[in-house]
């Protein structure tokens, strides 16, 4: 990201089925942090569509599958490099 914006240097973009998933997929990730880092800033969490938690050079985006087919942020920053980490499971 740093070659597109000088805010953060990774987007990780994250889907859950619904909101109750994206919310718990969000308290895991800090939860498996907190020990670490602390986030600067989390919104969206009470929603649940779309959660921001802000570690200033990783920025997490969790969202529902609705919401990321709306929002597509793979398109708006299509042209910076992405790195597909498959799942387990």
């Amino acid at each position: 990201m740093d070659e597109a914006v000088s805010y953060t240097d990774y987007f990780v973009v994250v889907s859950g089925a619904n909101s109750r998933q994206t919310r718990a997929i969000a308290d895991e990730i800090q939860q498996r942090l907190r020990a670490h880092r602390r986030p600067a800033r989390v919104e969206g969490d009470r929603e649940g569509e779309w959660i921001l938690i802000d570690y200033i050079d990783v920025v997490v985006h969790i969202f529902t599958t609705t919401a990321r087919d709306f929002y597509r942020l793979e398109t708006l920053w299509g042209d910076v490099p992405r790195l597909d980490v498959p799942t387990e499971g």
